[in-house]
């Protein structure tokens, strides 16, 4: 079993309500979500929020279009994510971000696959980056993330999630999902107005004619219009 765990909140202090503001219509995080739910290997979306009054607007965003919302520290993320991952415990755990509003499902089925198959404790595209920034995705096992949880001891480690399983730990099987190409300069994530503006842009171009586009179908797009690679650096 897979469920992919993705972590949200409205208190950005770059862009404060970020995943909610609207592309074309529709908020961002539901755009992500729908994109999310296009992978085959996914079996289960969580939606992990904080128990801030600020993120009340994310739990009723996440009723209103059934999906599973949990509710947790707003600083301490790890604690946030294996309250949202225990009652899944007998599968893998994804974490997804909210201000990435291109995941792509064949990179996170291609990914999931990646993992399993090659007998690794926790995988991502991140560490070793090839990919766009904003198409990050990270892998483990349920246990994996529990004895993160148990034994991180920094504000970074629980924080960020994941540090203490692939700089603190030494014990775990590391597996580094890259490609060949290198379009690690390329940003298609969300913290700042300019990239919220280069991805209404690049969702205008795109959503229209082929919602279910790929990441590589916005490659094309940027690469067509090399001006809009500089919008947001």
């Amino acid at each position: 079993m897979v469920t992919v765990i993705l972590q949200a909140r409205t208190s950005s202090s770059r862009l404060p309500g970020k995943v909610l503001k609207p592309i074309l219509g529709k908020p961002m995080l539901w755009h992500q979500i729908e994109r999310i739910k296009r992978a085959k290997r996914v079996d289960n979306i969580v939606l992990a929020t904080s128990t801030d009054p600020s993120d009340d607007a994310i739990a009723d965003f996440a009723k209103a279009l059934g999906v599973t919302c949990f509710r947790g520290s707003l600083p301490n993320v790890l604690e946030r994510y294996y309250g949202a991952a225990t009652p899944y415990s007998d599968g893998f755990i994804v974490r997804l971000t909210g201000d990435c509003p291109f995941s792509d499902p064949a990179l996170l089925d291609q990914l999931i696959h990646f993992h399993i198959f090659g007998g690794y404790d926790y995988s991502s595209n991140c560490q070793t980056r090839t990919f766009p920034k904003g198409l990050d995705m990270e892998i483990c096992h349920y246990s994996v993330l529990k004895e993160a949880y148990e034994n991180a001891t920094t504000d970074y480690e629980k924080e960020h999630v994941t540090p203490y399983i692939y700089q603190t730990a030494t014990h775990f099987k590391l597996g580094v999902f890259k490609q060949h190409e290198d379009y690690s300069h390329l940003r298609w994530t969300v913290d700042t107005p300019a990239d919220f503006e280069l991805t209404c842009r690049l969702y205008g171009e795109l959503y229209p004619n082929k919602p279910d586009f790929l990441w590589r179908d916005v490659l094309s797009v940027v690469q067509d219009k090399p001006e809009l690679q500089t919008l947001n650096l």
